[in-house]
């Protein structure tokens, strides 16, 4: 069968026979050529766009959202229930040093690592429940990021970006801000079988410089209008050369579509990824460091119509805390808690956290019991995540870990219900959103997904 990208308008819409509905038509038709914009939705959307601040290691969720007095009361023992097998040898419970207090209308219970970040409690969706499928970096990296733990399937960016189309044709769907160079992280914001399009464009945000954190993003040599006739040319010998091969090279067709947009970044980019164009109140609202400057920059995409947002919080696991746990994690803490209470005050002024979702976690969560005498294992049984924005009830937990924090006991989520919860927001059918490729239908959720009702505002 042939894929969606090599089919004519006409073929396209012959293939609706199978009941793809109204996404299933737009996505259809924009593959085979038809529009790049915004497309119509399965559902009314709560939301537009989304903030994806990952904390990639994994944070242990006791220290932030998950009280668990238990560890501190248990601490050094290994009672019934902290027996579950980890990825390395370990001792018995660890306490947690930090103090917990209600926040907000709604009393919601955060920890003092983030005081900052608490007086937006009643903004606030935690998700205490959540589970994967595997204890370590890579496979828990992949599912949480592209939906398997197979490699080289679509990334969620990408599958939004390919569901949802663009709101703004001079800029990416699809960002990742990362610092360095994390190469071995690409697979992890990849198209893959999807047309080459929907590739998450990797930023390096170290430098603030929007033409050192673009390569190229100037022409030295040629003024626009010349650039204009000279990329004119070159696509015209493009589409030859893509006529010439039955119009079924989805690599060339992205190539053309990127050249495109690259074009027209010059301008577009030089606006939006210069966050010295903001007010120096602005910035101190923010705060200084990698991470800070991230969210800032997360927020000018969202507002110039950048569908999907990916801010890993350093290169490699910063959150990998095998040793020296608490300090490192006071250190990360207090890196991530102003510039996130920054980022949701700045969205809500602007009016845009009513139409963004903003999803915090990373790719697992870490053992309530110590490794290396200090430190926490890798923790696959059950972790913490915080949804923001519009769509979602505010200042409410749902889902539960038993007493200390091992493993999800309640409202459990797997990350698949996380991904259907997304693209529900979006107001996409997680079923429906599908690409048909080496003889199967794949989505972002594969064969599951359940979109938990309580959390829906």
């Amino acid at each position: 069968m042939q894929h969606p990208d090599t089919l004519s308008r006409r073929e396209a819409i012959q293939r609706l026979g199978g009941g793809l509905g109204a996404l299933g038509l737009a996505t259809t038709l924009q593959a085979a050529g038809g529009g790049g914009g915004v497309i119509q939705p399965h559902y009314v959307p709560k939301v537009k766009r989304v903030i994806h601040l990952f904390m990639n290691g994994g944070p242990f969720g006791p220290d932030f959202f998950d009280p668990k007095p238990a560890l501190t009361k248990y601490a050094g023992q290994r009672p019934d229930g902290a027996d579950l097998r980890t990825e390395r040898q370990t001792g018995g419970l660890m306490a947690v040093p930090y103090e917990y207090s209600n926040h907000g209308r709604s009393g919601l219970e955060i920890s003092s690592l983030l005081p900052k970040l608490a007086r937006h409690a009643d903004d606030l969706c935690v998700l205490r429940g959540v589970h994967t499928d595997n204890p370590n970096h890579g496979p828990a990296l992949l599912l949480m990021n592209n939906g398997t733990m197979t490699a080289r399937v679509p990334s969620m960016g990408s599958w939004l970006s390919y569901g949802l189309g663009t709101e703004n044709e001079n800029l990416p769907s699809y960002v990742v801000l990362c610092p360095g160079r994390p190469v071995r992280f690409s697979i992890l914001w990849t198209s893959a079988f999807l047309p080459a399009q929907h590739q998450g464009v990797y930023i390096n945000h170290s430098d603030l410089d929007p033409q050192k954190m673009i390569p190229w993003l100037k022409n030295d040599r040629l003024k626009e209008p010349d650039q204009r006739r000279q990329l004119d040319l070159i696509q015209e010998l493009n589409r030859e050369h893509l006529a010439m091969r039955g119009g079924a090279d989805s690599m060339l067709n992205g190539r053309i579509q990127a050249m495109e947009t690259a074009f027209r970044m010059q301008t577009a980019a030089t606006d939006a990824f210069d966050i010295n164009r903001e007010s120096t109140a602005t910035r101190e609202m923010y705060g200084k460091g990698h991470f800070a400057n991230g969210c800032l920059l997360a927020r000018r995409l969202c507002e110039r119509g950048v569908r999907f947002v990916q801010l890993y919080y350093g290169n490699g696991q910063p959150w990998d805390t095998h040793s020296g746990h608490d300090k490192k994690t006071r250190q990360l803490g207090a890196d991530i808690d102003q510039p996130i209470a920054a980022l949701l005050t700045d969205l809500k002024q602007r009016g845009l956290l009513e139409d963004t979702l903003i999803v915090w976690g990373g790719e697992f969560g870490r053992t309530p019991v110590t490794e290396n005498g200090d430190g926490r294992d890798h923790n696959p049984h059950g972790f913490t995540m915080w949804m923001a924005g519009g769509g979602v009830r505010g200042g409410m937990a749902y889902g539960a870990t038993d007493d200390f924090g091992f493993k999800a006991a309640d409202g459990m989520m797997r990350v698949h219900d996380v991904h259907a919860t997304i693209l529900r927001l979006l107001g996409v059918d997680h079923e429906r959103l599908t690409y048909r490729y080496a003889g199967r239908d794949f989505r972002l959720t594969n064969v599951s997904g359940r979109v938990p009702s309580q959390i829906l505002a």
